[in-house]
């Protein structure tokens, strides 16, 4: 394959990857509290190619790419009632700041394992 279809390839494949819902998560509802994920992404990519001659003489020709990503969760919104909260979870003590917030959480996960066991 030559370079060119290599790097058309990783952008259509990176364009169906990256959509708005990879960064902002689909809301969970607990009750009267909406929470709204929000995912950090980061990508690197490299390519290159050459052509040349070998040590006994011969044309030789040569390509490739690659890509690394990371995904990891960054913060919660939280909306309960008329308020609106962000909640970094880079933070020590956000996840106590979560709970906090929507103590019903904490019940809904054990009632949805429960229901997972049966």
């Amino acid at each position: 394959m030559e370079l060119k279809e290599n790097l058309d390839t990783l952008f259509d494949r990176l364009e169906k990857f990256f959509r708005t819902e990879t960064v902002i998560g689909n809301p969970i509802n607990v009750g009267e509290v909406t929470l709204v994920p929000i995912i950090e992404v980061g990508f690197g990519m490299g390519s290159g190619g050459g052509s040349g001659k070998d040590g006994k003489g011969n044309d030789g020709t040569g390509g490739g790419t690659g890509v690394g990503a990371k995904i990891s969760p960054n913060s919660i919104l939280v909306i309960k009632g008329g308020e609106v909260s962000l909640i970094t979870l880079k933070d020590k003590g956000s996840l106590e700041k979560v709970l906090a917030m929507v103590p019903d959480i904490v019940n809904q996960i054990k009632d949805k394992s429960e229901e997972n066991e049966e």
